[in-house]
């Protein structure tokens, strides 16, 4: 008989994230800290904009590519960010950086193929690569004296014949680790070299501390270089819930991105991506406020997990995630589970972002410091029982 289902959907786990999260389903004073998102709304200066589009009747179909005003947005915000020129025709609007995720590999993956990827990685970014019968090819990011770092000569190493892109998330989720610009050089030089795709996840490329903005590939690239640029307005802005993003390409594939958004979702909706320009031009305030709350967060928990002795946590220069690894700890997700059911903290094991080995776990920080102190306080009682 055939399948039901083709045997890669059959087969594919279902997030370890969302099984957590499925877990604590109705349970009372739970701290949910497993997702990877603001524990604010949406601020009123964006969803207010939204609401004018709406009743001014702007709810029908969108150009695919997106409207022109939010692709010329993304094209000044670029420009002023980075001080180089870009072109809005190099510009995509993606339902959600998820989409833009899919998409890219869609555009690259096929059977027989592999990416190449450096891992601690968001587990979505392998489940699109699994989804189109491509090889998910892991490069171990090292923890070397409280700093995350990559050895490009083992990425290199990894690279075959068969290999169609390398996939860089900077900064990292779920380690903070942020890729330096003379490595960047390093790898796009050699991505040009053997005709390589390059696909850049800069989503939390604004969630820095010390720094304006992450290292970006686009300030070492040409315009027509192989390279997608992958960036989203859920995490800057407090945008999780409204699904927008964009790519960042070569022009000479505008009518390829509008016929793989035709048929992936359209486009998205016009009143969220006038939202989007609102953000663009109007959040720089709000942004420098929210990165204040995540250093200050990032600051207490690293303080408190290093002074414990079963913690060992790297220092993270970006995002706003605490990578951390429990000495003793054989099964992350029982762990996990164990934790929602006794502590009420909910945290998501390490395995499910490709860590080489089980002991690790991922909290989100960006929640208040009452919330991370009272969250720390469960785990630790639980961890010394």
């Amino acid at each position: 008989m055939l399948r039901e289902l083709r045997r890669t959907i059959e087969e594919m786990p279902i997030s370890q994230i969302r099984e957590i999260a499925n877990d604590a389903i109705g349970l009372e004073d739970m701290i949910p800290l497993w997702f990877g998102e603001p524990d604010i709304a949406t601020p009123d200066f964006i969803y207010n904009t939204a609401i004018e589009a709406m009743k001014a009747g702007h709810t029908f179909y969108t150009p695919n590519r997106g409207i022109p005003e939010l692709r010329d947005a993304i094209s000044s915000y670029t420009k002023q960010l980075y001080n180089i020129p870009i072109d809005p025709d190099r510009v995509t609007v993606t339902a959600s950086g998820m989409s833009g995720i899919m998409i890219s590999n869609q555009l690259l993956v096929e059977p027989g193929t592999n990416v190449v990827c450096p891992v601690p990685l968001w587990p979505n970014i392998r489940g699109t690569i699994d989804i189109l019968g491509g090889e998910f090819r892991a490069v171990p990011l090292r923890l070397i004296n409280k700093s995350w770092e990559l050895d490009l000569d083992q990425l290199f190493q990894s690279v075959d014949q068969q290999t169609r892109a390398i996939f860089i998330n900077s900064p990292n989720n779920p380690t903070g680790w942020i890729m330096s610009s003379d490595q960047q050089q390093a790898l796009l030089k050699f991505c040009r070299d053997r005709g390589l795709w390059l696909i850049a996840d800069e989503v939390y490329a604004r969630i820095v501390y010390g720094m304006r903005h992450a290292p970006s590939f686009l300030e070492h690239s040409d315009p027509e270089d192989r390279l997608i640029i992958i960036n989203s307005f859920s995490k800057p802005w407090a945008m999780t819930g409204w699904r927008l993003g964009w790519l960042i390409t070569p022009k000479r594939f505008g009518k390829t991105l509008e016929m793989m958004n035709e048929f992936n979702f359209a486009g998205a909706a016009t009143f969220t991506q006038m939202a989007g320009i609102t953000a663009l031009r109007h959040g720089e305030a709000f942004l420098t406020d929210q990165i204040k709350r995540y250093e200050d967060a990032r600051d207490l928990v690293y303080e408190r997990f290093s002074t414990h002795p079963k913690i060992t946590m790297g220092w993270p220069e970006g995002a706003f995630y605490a990578f951390f690894s429990v000495a003793g700890m054989t099964n992350g997700l029982a762990f996990c589970r164990k934790l929602v059911q006794e502590a009420r903290v909910g945290l998501v094991p390490g395995t499910t972002f490709a860590a080489p080995e089980e002991g690790w776990l991922r909290l989100c920080f960006a929640n208040s410091l009452e919330t991370l102190n009272t969250a720390i306080d469960r785990l630790e009682e639980h961890l010394d029982k």
